[in-house]
């Protein structure tokens, strides 16, 4: 992998990707059609000074958006500010088939409007969204006209009022943006509460009768294979609804397993550790003391 490339200007990221000379210095609207550039290298990383919005379509290259996975596998657009970091993966032969719109704007070209101050307030450009905005059919046409419109604007005669017609779109496009992202978020949420519903009963089948002593503590893998889902998005779920990663939360309802035989049995705590499909009792008295700051003895003579 080569050094990221440091873009300052917009002229300049048209003279990387091979592009006609912008129409104005500030603010650009590229058609992804019109990019002619092929990567040199199979990861190419890019750090501009200038935001971006993206709205692409059948785009297949996989991402990075600071040093973690982008999802992109069904999403349009894609947010970036100043100085982040962008990695794009590329397999031997690839071609850049994907289409649609690429917007660049300069800090500057926002400077004195109330809107240099608002953007940095939308979350969507923030490293913490790791994912991209999926829209509708309705929704990206909506977006499209925006863009369309605005590079109407950026391609007439400039003239007193053209920076303030395009910085009312572009906040019309951000405040649009910000809607469909709470609507994803929602759907997202509610998709996340029934994988929560689904692996909590999924542990209570699991922890029936001996299948702890006979197959010890179910692992992230084993989880995420039997709700049908990839482990990363199982512990971006949990850790959205619960704070938890998915080895916490397992550990958790075994604490709960543990507190219950350490105050309703006589069993010793070794045997409760077996029971729980811990190898060692050492194991499992460190991890009850972690969670609880009780050893077990000290939880079950509590109850004394």
């Amino acid at each position: 992998m080569t050094s990221p490339h440091h873009i300052k200007t917009i002229a300049e990221y048209h003279r990387f990707m091979e592009l006609p000379k912008p129409e104005h210095p500030l603010i650009s609207v590229v058609r992804f059609e019109d990019i002619k550039r092929m990567p040199n290298d199979s990861v190419t990383s890019i750090i501009h000074s200038f935001y971006s919005i993206a709205l692409k379509k059948n785009f297949k290259q996989k991402m990075k958006y600071g040093q973690q996975e982008f999802d992109f596998d069904e999403g349009v657009m894609h947010f970036m500010s100043p100085k982040q970091v962008l990695t794009i993966e590329t397999t031997e032969n690839e071609v850049f088939g994907h289409s649609g719109w690429l917007l660049l704007i300069n800090p500057d070209f926002l400077w004195n409007t109330p809107l240099a101050k608002k953007i940095k307030t939308y979350q969507y450009f923030n490293y913490n969204v790791n994912e991209a905005l999926h829209l509708s059919d309705k929704e990206e046409t909506l977006v499209t006209d925006i863009i369309r419109k605005i590079s109407q604007e950026y391609q007439t005669n400039i003239d007193n009022f053209s920076q303030d017609v395009i910085i009312a779109q572009i906040e019309l496009l951000l405040t649009y943006c910000e809607r469909f992202y709470q609507r994803q978020f929602i759907t997202r949420k509610i998709s996340n509460h029934r994988i929560l519903s689904q692996l909590e009963d999924l542990l209570t089948e699991y922890f029936k009768d001996d299948n702890l002593a006979i197959n010890g503590i179910p692992m992230v893998q084993f989880i995420a294979e039997h709700l049908n889902i990839s482990p990363n998005y199982l512990s971006r779920s949990l850790q959205l609804l619960t704070g938890q990663s998915t080895k916490n939360f397992i550990h958790d309802k075994l604490i709960d397993l543990a507190k219950e035989q350490l105050s309703i049995t006589d069993l010793s705590v070794s045997e409760i550790a077996y029971n729980l499909g811990f190898e060692h009792s050492q194991s499992f008295s460190k991890l009850f003391k972690n969670k609880t700051h009780f050893s077990p003895l000290e939880f079950r003579a509590s109850f004394n």
